[in-house]
């Protein structure tokens, strides 16, 4: 089988599960190119993580898009695309049909409430795999903790910062810790 069908039928499979979307996908893509198929290092997933974090749209269309670029070029990237979107597609448009009547069924309401549970399981999971694999310089560390300090103040405190300001501020640490370090090798090299 080509790398090319491969990689739609893998990112059709990802997308048939991506319940709650976003961040729980994650977990997914790690699994099936990472872990499974080692077609992609950690590192690099990390990088791909990163990157998607930090651009507009869709976490799953910007995830299987990267991943798919990283592997065959611009067609892996377009047929990744096209492959994780394709079972959501079909899912809501039937959903739409009989959107009314189905979610009127006792069943189907239970359904969603358990796979609310799953995608709270997927987002921590993903979370602390990416933790346990995290570089353990100081400024990871202090960024770490006080993101992690912001995100329960807010959400005690009932504070809603627009997630613009933390992605701003993350860019802005960063670009003091590169400055400094920069400074530093400069220094050690004379």
């Amino acid at each position: 089988m080509s790398i090319i069908l491969s990689l739609f039928l893998s990112m059709v499979k990802i997308g048939c599960f991506a319940f709650g979307g976003g961040y729980a996908i994650i977990a997914l893509f790690e699994n099936e190119f990472v872990s499974k198929r080692k077609l992609i290092e950690h590192d690099d997933f990390m990088d791909i993580v990163a990157i998607v974090e930090n651009t507009p749209g869709s976490i799953s269309i910007n995830v299987a898009t990267c991943i798919g670029y990283r592997l065959k070029g611009f067609w892996g990237a377009f047929v990744s695309m096209i492959g994780v979107c394709v079972p959501s597609f079909v899912i809501m448009y039937f959903v739409s049909l009989f959107y009314n009547e189905f979610m009127e069924i006792a069943i189907v309401a239970a359904a969603f409430k358990g796979i609310q549970v799953c995608v709270v399981y997927l987002i921590t999971s993903a979370g602390i795999k990416m933790l346990k694999r995290m570089r353990k310089s100081a400024f990871d560390i202090i960024a770490f903790s006080v993101t992690c300090i912001g995100m329960i103040l807010c959400t005690v405190f009932d504070v809603h910062i627009p997630a613009v300001w933390f992605i701003l501020s993350a860019g802005l640490c960063g670009l003091v810790v590169s400055f400094f370090n920069t400074k530093k090798q400069k220094g050690e090299q004379k």
